[in-house]
């Protein structure tokens, strides 16, 4: 049988990694059906190359509220271009799958702009659109699984030749394994990094962290892997009563190494340090040197003379701190690739060259535990297994103790176990008012599992425990949020309930330092919690800036509004404040206001924005039609921005 010449194209646009998660599954179904796959990054893909593919499957993912991922930026602003005609990508076929979450505003709103986007250039859906929901009981794959399905349908139907043996031909699964992607070597090397490991010599922390997450598996082209600044943590405290059910902290860092100018309404990012034992047990039940030093790329690159000609990112590194750095080996929970994971190899005695195994069973020797992995790799299996590992948050390492005759070797798990991620923060500081510091406001974030096992966020506890005197030094990146620093001359109305008053904390702040100088536009905040008495962040710091002549004072024509959604019977939240100061908010919007919004994403950003319709449809007498699109034309003008997260 010749080999399949005709190649089917998947492009991803990925923040965080689910789209290459979701665009590798559907690379390996195809090749499972005999269908030759090439997969790219939208950010290395010349987006004029497209009207000269056949088909092309796109799976991209939205950030904040409708935004590309970082890594499609380019590839999105070429296809806006107004010369681009109607028929440019006529002949084209493609089919669109996103990932997104329902309980943001614009849900998969990626997915949906690109797919208009592509039609509207001549090019031909194969079937609609796939939208993916993290809210749904099972995930994203609750909508992949049958959308592959009529993916395939549908390919067969406009282009049979991409399936040789028909859709429903699959590759018999052989108890043959594959190569993993990642080629681990082994150096000898005596002691290269004891020498430096205990000294505070911040570039070299920088560096070995950035060789360290350079090789990971997880690395994301846009992203750095060295760390911009190192912090030490010199305050921490809770900002809730101990009785109450929530541990929200306020944190205060200072810089030890360089400092970065950054602006409020910016993100930090922190790299948690994982809890040691778990990285030790981890190593043990895996049978591996936490001594020895490796260096790890790509499988492509094996014929790369390491030892001989090394680069400054092929610079061997210790294995527990290859794992310590890059390998989320008790937080995360594994995807569901790690159960039915397979690796496709090209074989010259086999045309199609693609063998396909579940990676665990393959390495489990208990027969009991080999059917039960089978089991969950399996389509009848998926429901069990999201109730097994992604509602009960189970570990790579507690799914390892599950299965204990399962032994992978250690390319396998460096390409398998989830990436150990930054965790971003709002930054509720203003350099104005603390100059060398960065504050942030943390929920301690821990739940109960369906089996009532107790869990524990990563992050936020790791921070949590953290005492000043222990001078531990924290990795950090800056970067720019969806909320802008707005100009002093700026008026604004503020939303931010629970944590959401974090960045805002930021603006107040600049804002009174700015105002011993020089005249401030009015600010109005809404502020947001359960109880007065418990969980009412920052209360003095609003109380003194509301009195006084402060810039949230009435008298200078700001203000400070407080809703305690538990104190009475009836539940109080934001919007009903911003009910009760419809008058002052419209005035404000009339003198130019800009409105920032900021907290959880489950429903408060679109509650928000049904009162100030409701407002600006009352006070202005405009039918709420007109009060909708006059909303959208402050979007589209910069003054409305969002920042939410779940």
């Amino acid at each position: 049988m010749e080999m399949n010449s005709k190649q089917l194209l998947i492009l991803y646009a990925t923040q965080t990694g689910n789209a290459l998660d979701v665009a590798e599954r559907i690379a390996r179904e195809a090749e499972r059906r005999a269908c030759s796959v090439v997969i790219r990054s939208t950010h290395e893909y010349d987006a004029s190359s497209l009207p000269a593919e056949d088909t092309v499957i796109f799976v991209v993912s939205t950030t904040g509220q409708g935004d590309t991922p970082d890594s499609m930026k380019v590839f999105w602003r070429f296809l806006l271009q107004r010369n681009l005609g109607s028929h440019w990508l006529e002949g084209v076929h493609y089919a669109v799958f996103g990932l997104g979450d329902s309980g943001y505003q614009k849900y998969n709103f990626v997915a949906k702009k690109l797919d208009k986007r592509l039609s509207d250039l001549g090019a031909t859906a194969v079937i609609d659109r796939g939208l993916g929901d993290d809210q749904h009981p099972s995930g994203y794959e609750a909508a992949l699984d049958p959308w592959m399905s009529s993916l395939w349908s549908g390919l067969n139907e406009i282009k049979p030749d991409f399936f040789p043996e028909g859709p429903d031909f699959l590759v018999p699964i052989e108890e043959l394994i594959g190569q993993p992607k990642f080629q681990v070597t082994y150096h000898n090397i005596d002691n290269m990094d004891t020498q430096l490991s205990t000294t505070t010599d911040f570039k070299y922390l920088q560096m070995q962290i950035g060789r360290a997450r350079s090789m990971s598996s997880g690395k994301v082209p846009h992203e750095k892997s060295k760390p911009d600044a190192f912090l030490k943590m010199v305050k921490n405290f809770p900002l809730t009563k101990a009785s109450h059910e929530k541990d929200v902290r306020h944190f205060e860092f200072e810089f030890v190494s360089q400092v970065i100018q950054y602006e409020v309404g910016d993100i930090l990012e922190v790299l948690p340090s994982q809890n040691p034992a778990a990285v030790d047990s981890f190593i043990q039940r895996c049978n591996l040197d936490p001594e020895s030093f490796i260096t790890v790329h790509p499988r492509e690159m094996e014929n790369h003379l390491l030892d001989n000609n090394l680069t400054a990112l092929d610079v061997p590194i210790k294995l527990r701190t290859f794992v310590e750095l890059t390998m989320d080996v008790a937080s995360a929970s594994p995807r569901r690739y790690f159960f039915e994971a397979r690796s496709f190899w090209f074989n010259y005695m086999y045309p199609f060259g693609k063998f396909v195994i579940n990676v665990m069973s393959f390495f489990a020797t208990a027969e009991h535990e080999k059917e039960r992995l089978q089991y969950f790799a399996s389509p009848e299996g998926r429901d069990d297994l999201y109730q097994y590992n992604q509602k009960e948050r189970r570990t790579v390492l507690e799914v390892l103790e599950d299965f204990p005759s399962v032994q992978m070797p250690f390319e396998w798990l460096v390409q398998l176990v989830p990436p150990l991620k930054n965790r971003a923060f709002s930054i509720s500081s203003s350099p104005l008012a603390h100059p060398n510091q960065v504050h942030l406001t943390v929920d301690v974030v821990s739940w109960t599992t369906p089996f009532k096992r107790k869990k524990w966020g990563l992050c936020s506890t790791w921070l949590a425990s953290l005492v000043p005197e222990q001078r531990i030094y924290i990795p950090v990146w800056f970067h720019k949020g969806l909320l802008p620093p707005p100009p002093p001359s700026l008026p604004l109305i503020l939303i931010g309930p629970g944590t959401g008053c974090a960045p805002f904390r930021g603006f107040v702040e600049e804002r009174a330092v700015q105002s011993q100088s020089s005249t401030v536009a009015p600010t109005l905040f809404f502020f947001g919690c359960r109880n007065k008495h418990n969980d009412f962040l920052y209360r003095d710091l609003w109380l003194s800036h509301s009195q006084n002549d402060g810039v949230l004072s009435e008298a200078k024509g700001g203000g400070f509004y407080a809703a305690f959604s538990r104190d009475q019977p009836q539940k109080v939240y934001v919007q009903h404040k911003m009910q009760e100061q419809s008058q002052r908010i419209w005035n404000l919007l009339g003198e130019g206001a800009a409105i920032y919004v900021a907290g959880s994403s489950t429903k408060m950003p679109s509650d928000v924005m049904v009162a100030l319709e409701e407002i600006i449809s009352k006070e202005s007498g405009a039918p709420r039609e007109s009060a909708t699109r006059w909303l959208r034309s402050l979007e589209k003008a910069g003054k409305y921005h969002v920042e939410a997260w779940s």
